[in-house]
C-alpha cells in the first residue's frame, strides 16, 4: 500500500473495452458495480473503447457523464472480432490508447481495476500504476493466454507466450488485490505462487430485475412460441467455444419421438452457429432459436424453460466460470451442468439441491436426467426454491457492490463513502 495522502480526492478508473450501452457480459457486470459504486459515493471514471460488442461499427461518444459515472471512451481500430488479425489490431489500439490515458489521467493514490478484455489489459494497467504511484486491482473474468491455449487458439509462439505468462504474474504480484469469480479460479492463481492474502473471490451476479422468478404459465414468450404444455429445456446467453453442446444434441436427439420436450436457444455465439447448423443437419424439429433477447424482458425469457443447461469444457475449470448460472438460479429454475463433476458449477449445485451435473460426452443420461426432472415437477419445484435462496444469499448485485466497496475503501481510504443507509437495497 502507498503511504501519505493523494494529493487530491482518489479517482476509481475501470478499465474494460465495453460499458453501457453496450449489453456484453463484461460490461454489463461492470456497468451494474460503476453506477452502484458512484451512489456509495466513490469518485468512479470507465475507461472503455466506443465501440459495442455486437456492433463492431458502432461509434460512441468519446466522453460523458452517466448517473455519476464519468466515461471516457478511446480512439481504437474497428475491425470487429470475424478475423484474427483484425481483432489483433483492434487489442493493439486499445492497449497503446489506454496507455496514453492512464498515463494523462492517473494521480497518485488513484486506483485503477483491469478487467481482461482485452487479455492482458493488466501489464499496461500495471505499467501506469507504477509510473504514477496508483494502486491496480486485478478483476479477472478469464485466465489469458491459458484459456486461449487450452482451446487450440493462442496465436502466440511459445516463446512469446512465456514472456506474456511471466507479465502476467508479474501484474497479479504487483497488485493491491486480485479478484476472481470462483474457488476454483483462486486455487489456480494462488498455484501461479500469488500469496492467499492478495486472492479475493467475488462472484459474478445476476441482474436485480431477474430476482423476481417468473411462472412458466405466466410467461409471453412461451406462449408466443408455442410452447405452452411442453418440457422446455433452456439456454440463454453467449454459446461460445468454451461450451460444449455435442452431449446436448446428443441427447436432444435420443429424446427426438418425445414430442413434449423442446429445446429452446437463446442468444448467440461461434457455439450457437454451430448447434444451429448441426440441428439443421440432423433434421431435429425439437429445437427453437432466438436472438439476444432485450435486458428488460429477461425475466420473462428465462421463464420460458422448465430447466436451463450450462457447460464448460473440463479442461477450463480454474479459468472461466459461467456466469449465466446465476441468472437461473435468480430465476428460480433447476440447474443442469455438463461439465466437470469438480468443476466451479458442480461443487454450488450439488450440496445446494439446486441441479444435477452430467459427465461431457454421456448423451444417454442427460436424456434420462431431463425425463427424470419433466416427471417430477416437486423436484423441480423445490430445486428452484433452493436456487432462487441460494441467489439472493450470495449471487446479488447488492452483496458484490458492498465486497467492492470494503476492496477500493482500503484501496482509497480518503474517498467520502455515503453511509450504507443512503442506498437502497444496501
Amino acid at each position: 500500500m502507498i503511504s501519505g495522502p493523494p494529493a487530491t480526492r482518489s479517482k476509481v478508473i475501470f478499465v474494460n473495452r465495453y460499458f453501457f450501452p453496450d449489453q456484453s457480459a463484461t460490461s454489463q457486470m461492470l456497468s451494474d458495480l460503476a453506477f452502484g459504486l458512484a451512489k456509495r459515493g466513490f469518485s468512479i471514471h470507465i475507461l472503455s473503447s466506443r465501440l459495442r460488442y455486437d456492433q463492431p461499427r458502432a461509434n460512441l461518444t468519446a466522453f460523458e457523464i452517466i448517473d455519476g459515472v464519468t466515461v471516457h471512451r478511446v480512439w481504437t481500430t474497428r475491425f470487429g472480432r470475424d478475423r484474427l488479425a483484425g481483432r489483433a489490431l483492434d487489442y493493439l489500439s486499445f492497449y497503446l490508447s489506454s496507455a496514453w490515458f492512464l498515463l494523462k489521467m492517473l494521480n497518485r493514490g488513484d486506483t485503477v481495476v483491469a478487467k481482461t478484455d482485452p487479455p492482458l489489459i493488466s501489464i499496461v494497467a500495471m505499467a501506469a500504476a507504477k509510473v504514477k504511484r496508483a494502486h491496480l486491482i486485478n478483476w479477472l473474468q478469464d485466465i489469458f493466454p491459458e484459456v486461449a491455449t487450452h482451446l487450440g487458439n493462442n496465436p502466440l509462439p511459445r516463446s512469446i507466450d512465456a514472456i506474456v505468462r511471466r507479465l502476467r504474474d508479474s501484474t497479479l504480484r504487483d497488485a493491491d488485490i486480485n479478484t476472481v469469480l470462483g474457488e476454483r479460479m483462486s486455487e489456480f492463481v494462488e498455484r501461479l505462487g500469488i500469496p492467499a492474502a492478495k486472492i479475493c473471490v467475488i462472484e459474478n451476479w445476476a441482474d436485480s430485475d431477474a430476482g423476481i422468478p417468473g411462472a412458466a404459465a405466466e410467461c409471453r414468450l412461451r406462449a408466443q412460441l408455442g410452447l405452452a404444455g411442453k418440457f422446455v429445456v433452456g439456454y440463454s446467453g453467449n454459446l461460445g467455444r468454451a461450451h460444449e453442446f455435442q452431449t446436448l444434441l446428443d441427447a436432444a436427439t435420443l429424446l427426438g419421438t418425445d414430442k413434449d420436450i423442446a429445446f429452446l436457444m437463446i442468444g448467440g455465439g461461434v457455439g450457437m452457429t454451430a448447434l444451429k447448423m448441426a440441428v439443421g443437419q440432423r433434421g431435429l424439429s425439437n429445437f427453437q432459436f432466438l436472438p439476444y433477447q432485450p435486458r428488460a424482458t429477461l425475466s420473462d425469457s428465462m421463464a420460458a424453460a422448465d430447466v436451463h443447461w450450462v457447460s464448460l469444457l473440463p479442461t477450463l475449470e480454474g479459468l472461466i466460470v459461467p456466469s449465466k448460472l446465476y441468472g437461473i438460479l435468480a430465476a428460480g429454475h433447476p440447474v443442469i451442468f455438463i461439465g466437470d463433476s469438480d468443476g466451479e458449477v458442480a461443487r454450488l449445485i450439488g450440496p445446494a439441491k439446486v441441479g444435477v451435473t452430467v459427465a461431457i460426452g454421456d448423451a444417454p443420461e442427460l436424456a434420462r436426467q431431463i425425463v427424470a426432472l419433466k416427471s417430477d415437477s416437486g423436484r423441480r419445484e423445490s430445486m428452484g426454491r433452493n436456487g432462487y435462496r441460494l441467489y439472493r444469499d450470495q449471487f446479488t448485485p447488492q452483496r458484490a457492490l458492498t465486497r467492492w466497496c470494503e476492496i477500493l475503501a482500503l484501496a482509497a481510504p480518503d474517498v467520502a463513502l455515503k453511509p450504507p443507509g443512503a442506498v437502497a437495497g444496501a
